[in-house]
């Protein structure tokens, strides 16, 4: 690849970002590092109608938030500005102009009214999808059948106008794309676009195929659904005579059934995020829970989405962002749809969350602490978060697992506690009590030490002891290590809570 490599994720701030075009934005962002390239962010907005406020802070909120931040773009500067498509309106007409004298272009005087009346028309004719295009453009108003007087007139007079491309009849467009192989098109069932409305502002079509080549982008990265669009974009390539970037056009990610795109709809309807970041509608005030707040950590995000449609053709599933960058190739990226599956997306959290250090564990779970009610110093935190970590497959998850580090135990195992205890024993734990309190110092290894010594000399089994001990120390069988909980504990609560745990075993007998 003898150019500089530039690839450019161009939403429309038209709402919140659905993890689909998250996808897109990592795919692009792998492509451009992995071929030391530039990743540009571009903010279409040439639809105003469709604004929708704080939609663009979110994209650019979202993808600091996954760590895939642009070289280049909106909120982020760079030499090939704007990068905001509204900014740069004034431009376009210049291009539409060259199409128009070139006769690859032409105006249309036709009013939104006149067309819907004219495709009422042809249905009852019995052409349910009429097109604007080669065949029917003979008979609208439009600079190819008009005089060029009355052309020269209807401008002059302000009527309302687009110009819209001429596409030739007969002809195959063909183009390579980088993950379907060649496609083609016949331009017979393609429709005259409108490239430029009257109020300069242009539509997708001219702006993109105008931006790319102005930011000079090498690989155009996007969703199957702009395929379609793909044969009137490399037919304009041509008409301006400029060099055509490399088209890749990702599969969808589909639902959890693997029977059609993924929406926000399946998200609510299967209890599942589908925007990385909580969102408000500004419209309607419904709000969306995102992946952050609900308790994902963006490597686990960004890992589950690259494999949704990608695969390093290898066993290994866990990828930092940099060793993604080096595994990844367009040519791995399969054609068919991917399907999302929440329970593996959980299951990508929880390996990231076991594998981040103690320390990390803190300051992600800080504030969760904190708004729990929770306070303890950092050390006891990183041995709390040490002995939870390996049960949370969310970060809020772990305040809840450590609670009764903090608080009296809320509910106890009492089938396993009456099922375990032997009324018999009550002298032998009595005199743990005992050992508990002269033990010092109180750590993890001296405890087991202590109850194994104190095992021997009573000719108890573990299966006699250490339920005893779990639940009165937790309340429940499950859990951490327990003489690593005791420790953190510390010494009085867990005479306190032996103590306590002994009185119910005997009450639970009688």
């Amino acid at each position: 690849m003898s150019k500089k490599i530039r690839t450019r994720f161009a939403p429309s701030p038209t709402g919140p970002l659905h993890m689909g075009g998250v996808r897109t934005a990592l795919y692009c962002y792998l492509f451009a590092k992995k071929h030391d390239g530039d990743f540009i962010l571009r903010v279409e907005d040439t639809d105003q109608t469709r604004f929708v406020p704080g939609a663009e802070e979110y994209i650019i909120e979202t993808l600091k938030w996954c760590g895939i931040e642009p070289n280049e773009g909106v909120g982020f500067g760079g030499d090939f500005g704007p990068y905001r498509q509204s900014e740069r309106k004034e431009m376009y007409a210049e291009y539409a102009q060259m199409l128009l004298e070139k006769g690859d272009a032409y105006y249309a005087f036709d009013t939104p009214e006149e067309l819907d009346e004219w495709r009422e028309n042809m249905k009852n004719q019995g052409k349910p999808s009429p097109k604007y295009d080669p065949i029917t453009r003979q008979y609208l108003k439009n600079s190819l059948h008009l005089s060029e007087d009355e052309v020269k007139r209807r401008l002059a007079a302000g009527d309302p106008w687009v110009i819209r491309y001429k596409m030739p009849r007969n002809e195959e467009v063909k183009f390579e794309d980088d993950i379907r192989g060649i496609v083609s098109f016949q331009t017979n069932q393609l429709d005259d676009k409108v490239l430029l409305k009257s109020d300069g502002m242009p539509t997708y079509h001219l702006a993109n195929v105008v931006d790319d080549h102005l930011m000079k982008i090498t690989h155009v990265i996007r969703g199957e659904e702009w395929l379609p669009s793909t044969p009137l974009h490399v037919l304009l390539y041509k008409s301006f005579g400029w060099d055509m970037p490399q088209f890749a056009h990702l599969p969808l990610i589909l639902k959890p059934d693997g029977k059609g795109k993924l929406s926000k709809r399946d998200g609510d309807r299967l209890g599942f995020p589908v925007f990385p970041l909580n969102w408000a509608d500004p419209n309607t005030g419904e709000e969306s829970v995102g992946y952050k707040e609900r308790g994902f950590l963006p490597e686990a995000f960004i890992n589950m989405l690259a494999f949704l449609g990608w695969n390093p053709g290898t066993e290994q599933e866990i990828f930092s962002l940099n060793e993604l960058v080096e595994a990844f190739s367009i040519e791995r990226v399969g054609k068919s749809g991917a399907r999302f599956d929440f329970e593996k997306t959980k299951w990508f959290n929880q390996q990231y969350i076991k594998s981040k250090s103690d320390a990390e564990l803190v300051e992600l779970t800080h504030e969760l602490f904190s708004d729990t009610g929770y306070q303890a110093t950092n050390e006891k935190l990183e041995a709390i978060c040490s002995l939870t970590k390996e049960r949370a497959t969310f970060l809020h998850e772990i305040p809840d697992l450590a609670y009764y580090f903090f608080e009296d135990i809320r509910e106890f195992d009492e089938k396993n506690l009456k099922k375990k205890w032997k009324n018999e024993h009550s002298e032998a734990f009595r005199s743990l009590i005992a050992d508990f309190n002269n033990l010092e110092p109180f750590q993890a290894n001296k405890i087991e030490e202590t109850v194994k010594a104190f095992m021997e000399t009573h000719s108890l089994g573990f299966g006699q002891v250490l339920p005893i001990l779990r639940i009165s120390m937790t309340g429940t069988m499950q859990g951490p290590p327990i003489f690593s909980v005791m420790e953190v504990l510390g010494k009085s609560t867990c005479l306190e809570r032996l103590e306590k745990g002994l009185n119910l075993a005997k009450e639970l007998q009688d």
